[in-house]
């Protein structure tokens, strides 16, 4: 389906609501800003300032509970499963009204957990099926310099000034019938945008200017698809940047193999086939290969980034197809990669050969991803419950296992040394009282 009825963008102005060190009705005061918090680097995008779910600070709350270490607790209505991204003391998160009609933009503030701004970003006349399961605002922001960019698929993309709130540019012409709702969020190079549509119809990846919105470039994927059926082309991934041997790359993974491309210029570089569909955990660089994830086919597995062409039968350097993740993304400590997969099932494996350290079951369905704090990995499932264990290759290590009243669909984010957590019904800040 295409966005052809969809109405232009509309720009309302919430009010901004006057700062003070006043709680959140019913909870104590929340903290005041630290110098370290205004100095330290933004949680700025999907997964972290280096885009792979390790956070800076080192002493994170390892305990809480809706009675224990909540600073402030925020209702936020509607139906999105976006990360928070953070910026001079803001928390931003994008939201949708659950039958699409309305997406928009939240300013939070990260002191007291007052919603400072609500800005409508896209009004849809004919919002396009999204399936239950996701949500209509499901692309994580990205965040620079005072900009905010904003992505719902093909139902909008937008620059917003978050000093004033304008928009700045708005774009809903690329097409793209995600059949199921989108999810891959954009990434920022240099100075692009770069957006990633794997749909039902097309499949591309695009880089936009920054400041303007205009096409820089498109590039189609050239992926020889095991099917005609374009419920199975679909994939939700977040590129990822890195040089490898000197040489620039960007991997993006789709429905049955992964490309790597140059993010200057969208030309393609390698390409791996790996079989599987609907990809959403981030690829990691880490140990000089890249880690892939995918819904069937191999899974998970590793590929040397080097040579040209199709390099599947060169440079896979390991499978693993049991109990990996379709949408949690993982974590490197060390020389250890550690994950969790949709059923909850916790895995350690070498990095440098994929063979299995431990293997356990412990909690429910998990869709957010890992992040890591001073070699403690925190895992937020569908259900309220966070696990947090040991980043231990010897053992599974479980320090603690905290309840919210509801679940998480979207990943944590990090300020301070607190954690910022938006479940399904509310924005928390979780630090040590």
């Amino acid at each position: 389906m295409q966005f052809s009825s969809t109405k232009r963008t509309v720009l309302r102005f919430a009010k901004i609501f006057v700062i003070c060190t006043a709680s959140v009705t019913g909870l104590s005061a929340g903290k005041t800003a630290s110098a370290a918090e205004s100095t330290a680097p933004s949680w700025n995008q999907f997964r972290g300032p280096t885009g792979d779910g390790r956070s800076l600070s080192t002493n994170l709350p390892t305990t809480w509970s809706e009675q224990e270490n909540i600073c402030w607790k925020t209702p936020i209505a509607g139906k999105a499963w976006s990360s928070p991204v953070i910026e001079n003391n803001i928390v931003w998160l994008t939201n949708a009204t659950e039958d699409g009609s309305r997406l928009s933009v939240l300013a939070v503030d990260a002191t007291s957990g007052k919603i400072l701004k609500d800005i409508t970003a896209f009004e849809i006349a004919e919002p396009a099926f999204c399936h239950p399961f996701n949500s209509y605002a499901s692309p994580t922001p990205v965040i620079a310099d005072g900009k905010l960019w904003v992505h719902y698929g093909s139902a909008g993309t937008a620059c917003i000034d978050t000093r004033s709130a304008e928009i700045i540019w708005a774009r809903q012409d690329l097409p793209c019938d995600h059949h199921r709702g989108p999810g891959s969020s954009p990434i920022l190079f240099e100075d692009l945008l770069i957006l990633t549509f794997d749909g039902f119809d097309y499949q591309y990846v695009a880089a936009l200017d920054q400041k303007t919105g205009s096409t820089v470039w498109k590039t189609d994927r050239t992926i020889n698809y095991e099917s005609d059926d374009g419920d199975f082309k679909k994939a939700y991934c977040t590129p990822q940047v890195f040089t490898h041997d000197g040489r620039l790359q960007m991997v993006s993974p789709a429905a049955v193999g992964t490309i790597a491309y140059n993010p200057r210029t969208g030309q393609e570089l390698w390409t791996v086939y790996h079989g599987g569909f609907n990809a959403a955990a981030r690829p990691l660089y880490t140990h000089g290969v890249v880690v892939i994830c995918m819904a069937g086919g191999d899974r998970l597995l590793a590929v040397r980034p080097d040579g040209t062409g199709d390099i599947t039968a060169t440079n896979v350097a390991w499978k693993f197809a049991k109990s990996a993740p379709t949408r949690p993304s993982q974590v490197v400590v060390g020389d250890h990669l550690y994950m969790v997969s949709d059923k909850g099932v916790f895995s350690c494996l070498d990095i440098t050969t994929g063979e299995p350290f431990w293997t356990t079951r412990h909690s429910g369905s998990h869709s957010a991803s890992l992040i890591e704090s001073g070699g403690r990995l925190y895992a937020c499932d569908e259900d309220g419950t966070c696990v947090v264990f040991q980043a231990n290759p010897n053992a599974w290590e479980l320090i603690a296992e905290n309840e919210l009243e509801s679940g998480c669909m979207a990943s944590p984010a990090v300020i301070g040394n607190d954690l910022i957590i938006r479940t399904k019904t509310h924005l928390y800040r979780i630090g040590r009282r």
